[in-house]
């Protein structure tokens, strides 16, 4: 028997064939109308339904990026199951290169949401009401915030035993067992039982092809750990993955011109010198040293700092 078409807003998508669907959000004050931009992929054959998205904060463009690239390599008529691509999820925010919305809210502090809610909470409930519901799986792609880069890693609860295999298949060089912040994607998928892979890279408002080539690899390898997708070549090799259980950030103890003197991905010891910060002049007023041992998950790119400022993110 044919595979049942899926169904999303007012349409539904034939299996073996691709459709981009918009789904309505608000309207402008000058009358045009804001929707969402999906594009269903349905297999030909059953399998698992995933979603992939990624600018939950409007300035994290790389993510964008990364679905592009894996959409422009899948057939649905090879494809097993079906993938749910929503490369924009806070689109007004993305329109002005804006973490959030116009009402200043953060959508990803926002979901499950409401119907009757904020601009926020209303794409929050439509993405979980024609998206998430549909869903088993979620990759939620992000990038560090502003003045901030991230070394390649996927955030998820490593407890579990499907996503701690599902983290490893992506193949991130950190997978990092983080908790669940309420109002969160995760934690809204979680709620109704998706499990959702949140994939951190590189930094806002940039496109970075390392961060990228590494997501688009990681969401085709989890797409053939699902048996969706047969091997490439390319993936056959799984790439070594550091496991973190916690993590914290090394915090300016004063003011001042920093100069860090390590990279991401480094690994660094408990009272290593990590850097320095200096006067105006050029005068050495303080250093930063590591206060754990691990990996550098991430850095400020902000040259100038106040005391209390986080500068360095270690992983253990």
């Amino acid at each position: 028997m044919a595979r049942e078409s899926f169904a999303i807003g007012n349409v539904r998508v034939r299996a073996g064939s691709a459709k981009e669907v918009e789904l309505p959000i608000t309207r402008l004050v000058t009358g045009g109308d804001v929707t969402l931009p999906v594009r269903v992929i349905h297999g030909r054959e059953p399998g698992p339904v995933i979603w992939v998205n990624a600018a939950i904060h409007g300035d994290e463009v790389l993510g964008v990026e990364v679905i592009r690239r894996v959409m422009a390599g899948l057939d649905p008529k090879s494809l097993r199951g079906t993938l749910v691509a929503v490369p924009v999820v806070n689109v007004l925010g993305f329109m002005t290169g804006d973490r959030y919305l116009p009402d200043r809210r953060d959508l990803n502090r926002s979901f499950p949401g409401s119907a009757r809610g904020s601009l926020a909470s209303r794409i929050a409930h439509l993405f979980m009401t024609e998206v998430v519901s549909k869903c088993e799986l979620g990759i939620d792609l992000h990038t560090a915030a502003d003045r901030r880069d991230n070394y390649p890693q996927i955030r998820a609860d490593l407890d579990d035993p499907v996503t701690h295999r599902l983290a490893l298949a992506f193949g991130a060089p950190v997978m990092v067992h983080a908790k669940i912040r309420d109002g969160s994607l995760r934690q809204a998928g979680l709620d109704v039982g998706a499990r959702v892979l949140l994939y951190e890279a590189g930094m806002a408002m940039r496109f970075d092809e390392e961060p990228i080539r590494v997501g688009v690899e990681g969401v085709r390898r989890v797409l053939v750990q699902l048996d969706m997708l047969d091997c490439p070549p390319e993936l056959i090799d799984p790439p070594y993955v550091e496991e973190c259980r916690t993590s914290g950030w090394v915090r300016a103890r004063g003011t001042g011109i920093l100069h860090l003197e390590v990279n991401l991905g480094a690994e660094v010891s408990a009272g290593q010198r990590l850097g320095g910060l200096s006067d105006t002049f050029g005068r050495r007023v303080r250093l930063v040293h590591a206060d754990r041992s691990g990996v550098v998950i991430g850095l400020t790119r902000a040259p100038i700092v106040n005391a209390g400022d986080a500068l360095v993110h270690i992983a253990q």
